[in-house]
Order: structure tokens, then C-alpha cells, then sequence
């Protein structure tokens, strides 16, 4: 049921944490399924240096949060926009309908984080 990406960023999640000097942190919810996304991240001179997550979620939900933080570090927040539940499920190898609301998840959270750097001084 699940790509090999999928279960690797499950197994293996990459910048899992809190991040003690993050610019903005945010938590988005799933209230179908009640998976919970805390994201954080830090910006320095316009791009996002730094990104951790802490899930509680599904095994998509899980790999979805480790790809995100991935795709967002090094990006400035322009580019950062173009992250959407499709292109983080297309990166997973296309998640299927009934495990989507993890990369939504995910986007929500991407979009939330930009919103409030937009309100935050860098």
C-alpha cells in the first residue's frame, strides 16, 4: 500500500524535533482523523535555513511532515509557495486517496508557517 519513500520517511523521518531558535512554529490538526502537525522553522536572510516537525498521525501523515521539512530548507519563502499536497504526494511516489490528508496535512502546515513569516521579522 505504501511507496518505499512513504515507509523510509516513515522509518527514518528526517528533522524530527523542536527548534529551539525557530522564527515561527505552527500546529495544524486533521479533525477527520486526528493526526497533529507541529512545524517550525527559521529564516535567515530570506531563506528558510532550518525545519522540524513533531507528528502524531498515520504513517503518511509521519512521512509527509519529513519530506516537507526537506523540501523547505534552503528555499526562500517565494519558492517555498510552490510546496502543495500534490507535489509532496507525487514526491512519495503519488499517495492514494485514502492517505492524501497526510500531504494536505503537510501543505497546511507549509502554508501556515509562510503566513506567519510574512508577519515576522527575519
Amino acid at each position: 500500500m505504501f511507496s518505499e519513500a512513504v515507509l523510509d520517511h516513515f522509518r527514518n523521518p528526517r528533522n524530527a524535533g523542536e527548534l529551539a531558535n525557530a522564527n515561527v512554529t505552527v500546529e495544524v490538526s486533521n479533525p477527520v482523523c486526528g493526526d497533529i502537525l507541529k512545524l517550525a522553522a527559521r529564516v535567515a536572510d530570506g531563506r528558510i535555513m532550518e525545519a522540524r516537525f513533531l507528528c502524531r498521525g498515520c504513517t503518511t501523515s509521519i512521512a509527509c511532515a519529513s519530506l516537507l521539512t526537506e523540501e523547505l530548507r534552503g528555499r526562500t519563502i517565494a519558492e517555498a509557495r510552490a510546496l502543495t499536497a500534490e507535489s509532496l504526494s507525487q514526491s512519495l511516489g503519488g499517495l492514494p486517496a485514502a492517505t492524501f490528508h497526510g500531504a494536505q496535512l503537510a501543505a497546511d502546515a507549509a502554508g501556515a508557517v509562510l503566513q506567519e513569516l510574512g508577519s515576522v521579522k527575519r
